[in-house]
């Protein structure tokens, strides 16, 4: 259980770092306003729920 919650944390980690990244440099190609704490929850939850659905569907087809 642990290991399955360090990994998660790691997950939100860099999915924080690469979402203010690509938002960062989506909003100066737009012209659009750069909103930090958005950015940084919408990708941390895309990106938790994308790997945990992952994890979720190949762990039954493993055998």
């Amino acid at each position: 259980m642990m290991k399955f919650i360090i990994s998660n944390l790691l997950v939100i980690f860099w999915a924080v770092i690469f979402g203010e990244i690509i938002g960062y440099i989506a909003s100066q190609l737009t012209g659009l306003t750069y909103n930090l704490t958005e950015i940084g929850v919408v990708s941390a939850v895309v990106v938790l729920i994308a790997v945990n659905a992952l994890t979720l569907i190949s762990k039954h087809s493993v055998k």
